[in-house]
């Protein structure tokens, strides 16, 4: 079963990002708090939209817990200038290990990709690790396809910080205006 998240399920989605991290090998790169993911998820101005996947029972679920939660799906709307449309970004998808293969996973794509087409977007997106040849497999599987010829691209830290200082800070010989390309 599918369903939204509510904030109940804050607690349960942020056990499962940490999950995520660890098998991505990047467990100490994730730092988000159940606050943080609190206030994007149901603040004043949501960020990011949030599925639950659930086991029919909690026996099912595979966990000891009681705990019916078996995965989840986070998203934000995007936008392409081609299409001149809406279209979702998928950040993280999981299924706990113990629920793989039970069809939680492509039932969380299907309830995205059925807010895409019912609402007129036309693009799901989303990025696997190269490395992930299960996940990638999957994803072959239900027509998705790679991006040949694209690379993400991204600013943390202290570039982050210098490149914000362009803006931040005018005129110091370090603006966009002083800039050669």
């Amino acid at each position: 079963m599918i369903r939204a998240a509510t904030p109940a399920d804050v607690p349960a989605i942020h056990a499962m990002i940490r999950e995520l991290a660890e098998y991505e090998k990047a467990l100490e790169e994730a730092r988000a708090t159940p606050e943080q993911l609190h206030d994007a998820l149901f603040g004043e101005h949501p960020a990011v939209f949030g599925l639950i996947a659930e086991a029919e029972s909690a026996e099912d679920s595979g966990t000891n817990s009681g705990d019916r939660t078996v995965g989840f799906a986070l998203w934000f709307r995007n936008f392409s200038t081609w299409t001149g449309t809406h279209g979702v970004y998928l950040e993280d998808l999981y299924v706990r290990p113990e629920a793989r293969g039970g069809g939680h996973g492509k039932a969380l794509l299907a309830e995205l990709a059925s807010i895409c087409v019912t609402r007129g977007y036309e693009r799901f997106e989303w990025a696997v690790l190269d490395w992930n040849d299960p996940a990638i497999g999957f994803y072959r599987s239900i027509g998705a396809l790679g991006q040949d010829g694209w690379t993400v691209q991204r600013l943390t830290g202290e570039p982050l910080r210098t490149l914000a200082d362009l803006a931040l800070h005018p005129g110091t010989g370090n603006d966009a205006t002083s800039l050669s390309n």
